[in-house]
């Protein structure tokens, strides 16, 4: 795959009924959630017509294969004036594995505010190191480690507390883009965001403890996503995303994100729950 449009395009095989054509190889061989995000999102918009995703909620129902590929059940639930509603159920092998509702809208004029990206000395993303660079200084060459076969490269704005078993504040900030160029159609770079934003997200949780994502005694696992787009954005252009963890207890991380562009335009919120259980 040279890039990401490639893994977010989905077979359809009948009237809302679509299939994954590539996955993201996996050590475990375990799905990756935010492929399955992606493509479910990228399903729902083809049986949508002139307007654009701003919501979605999904909720992870079980470990899905990297080996096989992926059905996706679209209901079109509703068509109204101004918003639509679809619900994407992932199978295989018969079984749910996620489900997903998704909300579009027509584009229309309106109030608008947002609040300003954090402010201090952020230093620029071509000044920082990567995920990979940044594993591979550290020795972690392993399969578990290689951050290439996301497509996305991701710069830690304090890569310490990306990979260390340090306690750290429960924030963090991260410059994101996706390798290579996309398309202009703004649905590929929402279903391609969407994909991104599960990565990153849930290691905000560990961050006040002393362990990480990487610690071979924490098994980590998203539990549900949910996300907004309030306007357009380009993924294969640099977005910096801050995240923050509020609460953390029965196991379980609780995060949110905000994405921005460059100069500061507020293009996408998330927030996540997961699983941060230690074995």
């Amino acid at each position: 795959m040279d890039k990401l449009s490639k893994l977010l395009d989905v077979e359809e095989l009948d009237s809302n009924l679509f299939r994954s054509r590539q996955h993201v190889e996996n050590y475990r061989k375990i799905l990756f959630g935010g492929q399955v995000l992606g493509q479910a999102l990228m399903a729902a918009t083809r049986t949508v017509e002139d307007r654009l995703p701003h919501s979605l909620h999904a909720y992870f129902l079980r470990p899905g294969s990297s080996e096989m590929p992926v059905i996706y059940d679209v209901d079109p639930i509703r068509d109204g004036g101004s918003f639509t509603t679809r619900r994407v159920v992932a199978k295989q092998r018969g079984r749910a594995i996620f489900n997903m509702s998704a909300s579009f809208q027509i584009r229309e004029p309106g109030f608008d505010h947002q609040c300003d990206r954090p402010t201090g000395d952020i230093p620029a993303p071509e000044s920082l190191k990567s995920t990979q660079q940044l594993a591979e200084e550290a020795g972690l060459n392993t399969p578990q480690h290689d951050q290439r076969r996301y497509m996305v490269d991701f710069r830690p704005v304090d890569p310490e507390s990306h990979y260390d078993n340090k306690v750290h504040p429960p924030h963090s900030m991260m410059w994101l883009r996706v390798e290579g160029e996309l398309g202009d159609d703004p649905v590929e770079h929402r279903c391609a965001l969407s994909y991104a934003s599960d990565m990153g997200l849930l290691g905000t949780s560990l961050q006040p403890h002393p362990t990480s994502l990487f610690d071979p005694h924490i098994m980590p696992a998203s539990l549900d996503h949910a996300m907004w787009f309030h306007r357009d954005f380009r993924a294969d252009e640099w977005l910096l995303y801050v995240t923050d963890s509020p609460s953390a207890s029965g196991a379980r991380g609780y995060c949110r994100g905000q994405v921005f562009t460059r100069d500061g335009v507020l293009v996408a919120s998330t927030t996540q729950e997961g699983l941060i259980r230690k074995i």
